[in-house]
This record gives C-alpha cells, sequence and structure tokens, in this order.
C-alpha cells in the first residue's frame, strides 16, 4: 500500500514538474536554442500519460496496455537518441572538425543497431514484431547509455564552458541509471520475477533525479549556453540537417 502510494505520487510528481519545464521553456527568450528539450519532455510526458490512460482502461495485461507500452517506448528510445545527437552538437559547436566524426559515427551507430535488431528478427523466424521491437528498444537504449557517458567524458575533455549542457548530461545519467541496473540485474541473474513495484520505483525515482536537475539546469543557468567565443548554439533544426547530411 504504502509503495503504491508512493509509485503513484513520483509519477505525478513528475508529470508536474514536465509541464512546467514545458511551459517555462516554451515561454523563455531562448526556446528556439531549447527546442530539443521541450520535445524531449513532450515525449516524455505523452508517454508517460498515454501509458496510464492505457493502464486504467483496460489492465495491465491487457493486449492495448502492451501496445500503449511498446510504441510509447519507441518514441522514447528515439527521442533520447535524436536528443543526444543534439547535446553532442551543442558540445562540438567550437569543434567542428571533432564534430565531422562524431556525426559520422552517430550514423554508424543507428544503423548497426537497426541492422543488428533485424538480423536477430530475420534468424528467429518464431519472433513476432513485437520481439523485434523489444529488441530494437533495448540495444539502442543501452547505446544511449554509453553515448551519454561518452559525451560527459567529451565535455571534460574540451573543458566545455556551457554549464546547463553538463547539468542536463548528468541528468541524463540519473534518468538511465534505474532502468539499466534493473535490465542488467535481470539479464546477469535471469531473475525474472524481479519485483515490479520495486522495479516501478526506482525507474521513477530516477526520472524525479533528472527532472530536478534539468528543472536547475533550465532555470538558474539559463543565461550561460554559449560557448567560450561567444557563438550562438545552434538551434534543433540546423542540428538535425547536420546529423542527417
Amino acid at each position: 500500500m504504502v509503495e503504491n502510494l508512493l509509485s503513484y505520487g513520483l509519477q505525478y510528481g513528475c508529470y508536474l514538474i514536465e509541464v512546467g519545464l514545458i511551459i517555462f521553456v516554451a515561454q523563455s527568450s531562448y526556446r528556439s536554442r531549447s527546442a530539443c528539450v521541450i520535445l524531449y519532455l513532450t515525449s516524455l510526458l505523452t508517454a508517460g500519460l498515454g501509458r496510464t490512460y492505457a493502464l486504467y482502461t483496460f489492465g495491465v495485461r491487457s493486449d492495448q496496455y502492451r501496445d500503449a507500452y511498446w510504441t510509447t517506448d519507441i518514441l522514447l528510445v528515439i527521442s533520447t537518441f535524436f536528443l543526444l545527437c543534439v547535446f553532442f552538437r551543442r558540445a562540438c559547436v567550437c569543434h567542428e572538425k571533432l564534430w565531422r566524426y562524431i556525426r559520422l559515427l552517430l550514423t554508424f551507430i543507428i544503423v548497426l543497431v537497426v541492422g543488428i535488431s533485424g538480423a536477430c528478427f530475420s534468424h528467429n523466424y518464431g519472433l513476432l514484431l513485437d520481439d523485434f521491437v523489444v529488441e530494437f528498444n533495448q540495444n539502442l537504449y543501452f547505446t544511449c547509455l554509453v553515448l551519454n557517458t561518452l559525451l560527459y567524458l567529451l565535455l571534460q575533455h574540451i573543458q566545455s564552458a556551457d554549464d546547463q549542457l553538463g547539468l542536463l548530461v548528468c541528468g541524463m545519467g540519473i534518468q538511465f541509471a534505474g532502468p539499466a541496473a534493473t535490465l542488467a540485474l535481470i539479464h546477469l541473474t535471469g531473475w525474472e520475477g524481479f519485483p515490479e513495484a520495486l522495479n516501478s520505483l526506482a525507474m521513477r525515482l530516477c526520472s524525479l533525479g533528472m527532472l530536478l536537475v534539468w528543472a536547475y539546469a533550465i532555470v538558474h543557468v539559463r543565461d550561460k549556453v554559449t560557448s567560450v567565443t561567444g557563438r550562438k548554439i545552434p538551434a534543433l533544426a540546423e542540428v538535425t540537417a547536420n546529423v542527417n547530411a
């Protein structure tokens, strides 16, 4: 009972913070530079509300809830990957040569993840499309975890003066911690009976931690969004064009 109340409190607390941050950034003077943050927070909010609606309408064991969960999971993992691409571009705003190599690496990584997931599906004809989605999501999720760690190390190496970006990356690290630890424990021990309440609580605590770090970064470090040379951080449209070029 106590676990459920705490879990619900964390869940709806995260929703309120996400809404607050979206409104704050959308009304701020630097919203064009933070479009990626708005889109990511919107994807988090959309996924959370969609899952909650499906859960209470159809039940946890229903096909509708399963479809809603994995559909929103695709949304989250893909938006996470592209958010990290934007963060890499922002980190390399004064290092164009380095960005060219990183852009190629990011393109290679997403193609590799899709290829590996597709190969697992094609070599196991008994698997359904749902299993491919699960495989793809897990592969890309752990890839994003590694990329976020590499991004943090890159920021330390180039001694970035973008304090806000550093906090955003640290917040992402907190967000990755709970699900990564749970999935690793299940895969290493084969313990499929991992308590659902504990898993849900850990994930929501990590989500809350990320949102609190992001709130501090966005509200209190919002003016420190330029690099040492004072160059403007590229907008999302420009970054996306560079990633896909």
